[in-house]
C-alpha cells in the first residue's frame, strides 16, 4: 500500500508561481515512477509530468519551460514547481505513484486557481 498526500495549492495571480508537494508513505520502496496529473472543470484528467526512480523526467508540452518536476528521496516527496502560471492552469492537481508489479495509487488532489 502507498498513501499520497498533495499540498501547496492555492490562489495565485497570472504570472505567479506555486510549488506543489506530493508526500508518499507506506511501501515507497516499490515505487518506480511518480506523475502529476490535472483536471480542470468539465475536462478530462490530463498528464502533466513524470519522474522515475532513475531520476529521468518528462513534462507535457503545454507546460514545458514553465513547470519542473523534482524529488527529495529523504522526504519521500515529489514536487511540481509551477512558474508563469496562466488562468488555463487552473485545475485540481493530483499525484499518482506507480509501484512495481502493483496497481497505481492516487492522492486526493490539491486545487490550483490562477486568477486576478
Amino acid at each position: 500500500q502507498v498513501q499520497l498526500v498533495e499540498s501547496g495549492g492555492g490562489l495565485v495571480q497570472p504570472g505567479g508561481s506555486l510549488k506543489l508537494s506530493c508526500a508518499a508513505s507506506g511501501n515507497v520502496a516499490s515505487i518506480y515512477a511518480v506523475e502529476w496529473f490535472r483536471q480542470a472543470p468539465g475536462k478530462q484528467r490530463e498528464w502533466v509530468a513524470t519522474i522515475r526512480d532513475s531520476g529521468s523526467t518528462n513534462v507535457a508540452e503545454f507546460v514545458k519551460g514553465r513547470f519542473t518536476i523534482s524529488r527529495d528521496n529523504a522526504k519521500n516527496s515529489v514536487y511540481l514547481q509551477m512558474n508563469s502560471l496562466k488562468p488555463e492552469d487552473t485545475a485540481v492537481y493530483y499525484c499518482r505513484a506507480s509501484p512495481i508489479g502493483g496497481r497505481d495509487y492516487w492522492g486526493q488532489g490539491t486545487q490550483v486557481t490562477v486568477s486576478s
